[in-house]
């Protein structure tokens, strides 16, 4: 996923959800998934350089790892508020950074796991159970 690029972002999150659905994964499921990925994907476009997106099935759930290349989150208790935002006016502008992202992947998932480092990036792992 390409830091920046708006034009694109949300691609591999659809890519996930139509896999899921060839796989016959449950409706429910796809759904949590498709709403994790797609903000987790934004994420990455408006806070990061790049990074990577990756969605593995276990025979008893679905992991989502998402790591990014930048400047890493200072204050995650804060970036997990609802309505917290440290995007751009611009990538406002643009209909994106409500601060709703974070809350909502956590919502979404059965497990959410966090871990960011200011300077190196960050990293998010998601677990949906089947």
């Amino acid at each position: 996923v390409e830091g920046g690029n708006f034009a694109t972002a949300g691609q591999v999150a659809a890519s996930f959800k139509n896999t899921l659905r060839k796989l016959g994964v449950a409706s429910p499921v796809v759904r949590r998934v498709a709403i994790s990925s797609y903000e987790a994907e934004i994420n990455l476009a408006i806070h990061s350089w790049g990074g990577t997106m990756q969605l593995t099935v276990y025979p008893d759930r679905i992991r989502l790892l998402v790591e990014d290349v930048g400047p890493g989150i200072a204050d995650i208790e804060l970036a997990m508020q609802e309505g917290y935002s440290t995007a751009s006016e611009e990538v406002r502008m643009l209909g994106f950074g409500a601060g709703m992202g974070m809350p909502n992947m956590k919502r979404c998932s059965d497990s959410f796991q966090i871990v960011s480092a200011l300077g190196t990036g960050t990293s998010i792992t998601m677990d949906f159970n089947l």
